[in-house]
């Protein structure tokens, strides 16, 4: 004979987060007016990090270029998503407006100063054009979707953005390799910028250290966004 579970032992089970809920935490996320010291310093670290992966890319993309031989000048192109990263990684993590662009311009900033990129200066007006692009899909969905679709524009935008400049600064307009180069360049952006962050982000999240971010929150059971308590 079975006896009666007590409230205090009946199990109790985790709450069920619905996407509305969970698009909800996104925005009241996004209309914190400012950036707590514990999302700052995950900026900071991020735009390091991948400042010095981009320095890596720039090596890889270096060897690719000698390796395609005459079509050598297109390895830029094929590579370009790998510095887009940044952006869309730091926006699904705090889900703030801005982020993106920040972590796209340290991410420069770090190239610059400390790796000595021959871009110089210029470096850091791309990267703010990369990071614009980039964050573009994430804001009209008002920070509340983080699907494979948005990700993947996010790539898109961000790559393409950039390129016209890129164009003008280089003299590519007029040339019939101009949408070859777009075209190559807004691939490599959705699969190696767009998906590929979204990979990253969700290989980070898996591992639980994302817990007290706004990433945590929306996947937690609908406790809310982890208030600041460092000021």
């Amino acid at each position: 004979m079975t006896r009666a579970q007590t409230p205090a032992e009946t199990p109790s089970r985790a709450p069920v987060q619905t996407p509305s809920q969970a698009s909800d935490l996104a925005a009241r996320a996004a209309r914190r007016p400012r950036l707590s010291l514990r999302e700052i310093v995950l900026v900071v670290v991020l735009g390091v990090v991948f400042g010095f992966l981009y320095w890596v890319f720039v090596q890889a993309w270096n060897g690719l270029a000698i390796a395609m031989g005459p079509a050598g000048d297109l390895a830029q192109h094929v590579l370009f998503g790998s510095w887009l990263l940044v952006g869309p990684v730091a926006l699904a993590i705090l889900r703030r407006p801005g982020v993106g662009i920040l972590a796209e311009m340290l991410a420069a900033i770090i190239e610059v100063v400390f790796l000595g990129s021959p871009v110089g200066p210029m470096l850091v007006l791309a990267a703010a054009l990369q990071g614009i692009g980039s964050e573009l899909p994430f804001a009209l969905t008002r920070y509340r979707r983080f699907g494979w679709g948005v990700f993947a524009a996010s790539g898109a935008f961000g790559a393409g953005l950039v390129f016209f400049w890129t164009a003008y600064r280089m003299g590519w307009y007029g040339q019939d390799l101009l949408t070859l180069r777009l075209g190559v360049q807004v691939l490599s952006g959705i699969v190696l910028g767009g998906l590929a962050a979204k990979v990253i982000v969700r290989a980070l999240s898996r591992t639980g250290v994302l817990a007290n971010f706004a990433i945590g929150a929306a996947e937690d059971g609908g406790e809310g966004i982890p208030e600041r308590r460092v000021r």
